[in-house]
């Protein structure tokens, strides 16, 4: 017995030892972005570097705001990543509760392509992406970046709905159709409040993957007035100098949007990790 304590106190003391360095190292970097942005020119440059600033400065915020077209790549990046967002949550959710309850020809195949899209590198697709969207006259706009994004978070959040909608009995859309239900307002009424928290996390992965994009964003908006944040925020590095401080502000900035959208969509997210843990 006393062995079998020993060998299982061993093994939370390593498990315990793997979480404190994995927390370490997200924190520490983190942290040292937050310091960072609160340092003054100096402290930046000064050796050894210093983690807590003797002299906090908001120098850095108010500079990325004025200095910098910042806040042009702050609205384009929500522009494109909302509506990106808004546009594959509605499609996918339709193409989800479909797939899951209607049989139709290729229903299969169709799954499998959705699927099979998602294994292709990225970097492929960026010259036919660019071919296309310069052939329709979409290089360097709003719609031309939004039909990029469009195109990666459908397939992959399709298949996030399909799980949601399986889990819901498809008893509640019969008992809806004996109560004089059409299939739309069904699903509109009955299924989609029920799939609250799968819409919740399918409009995170999809506003995540928007809003953190950078190799598209940075070969399709070419004028400086339609870049995004995370091309805006790369741009910070100078050929002669680069303005730490200020990086590390803009990456505060631009997380702010990020933390608001789990803030206020935890309780849903939440419920979508538990979703369909118990068989029905």
């Amino acid at each position: 017995m006393a062995t079998i304590k020993g060998k299982k106190s061993l093994f939370n003391a390593c498990m315990y030892a793997i979480l404190t360095i994995a927390s370490a190292g997200v924190l520490i970097p983190t942290l040292w972005m937050v310091s960072t942005a609160f340092k003054s020119n100096e402290e930046v440059l000064s050796s050894p570097p210093v983690w807590i600033p003797e002299h906090p400065t908001f120098d850095s915020f108010i500079r990325i705001w004025k200095d910098y077209p910042f806040a042009d790549y702050f609205v384009n990046s929500v522009i494109i990543v909302f509506a990106s967002t808004l546009i594959s949550l509605v499609f996918s959710a339709l193409a989800g509760y479909g797939a899951s309850r209607f049989r139709f020809p290729g229903k299969g195949a169709f799954l499998t392509f959705l699927l099979v899209t998602q294994m292709f590198p990225s970097i492929m697709l960026l010259i036919p992406f660019y071919k296309v969207l310069k052939t329709f006259g979409l290089i360097d706009s709003h719609p031309g970046l939004i039909i990029v994004y469009i195109s990666f978070a459908i397939p992959f959040c399709t298949w996030m709905m399909l799980g949601f909608f399986q889990g819901i009995p498809k008893e509640l859309d019969e008992a809806a159709m004996m109560d004089g239900c059409g299939k739309m307002r069904t699903f509109l009424q009955i299924i989609l409040p029920l799939s609250l928290p799968g819409l919740a996390a399918t409009a995170i992965y999809s506003f995540l993957m928007g809003w953190n994009e950078y190799m598209f964003a940075f070969v399709l908006m070419t004028t400086e007035d339609m870049k995004t944040l995370p091309v805006g925020i790369g741009q910070l590095n100078g050929f002669y100098k680069i303005a730490w401080n200020d990086m590390m502000a803009a990456s505060i900035v631009s997380s702010l949007p990020l933390i608001i959208l789990f803030l206020f969509m935890q309780k849903y997210f939440i419920s979508s990790l538990t979703a369909g843990a118990v068989k029905q």
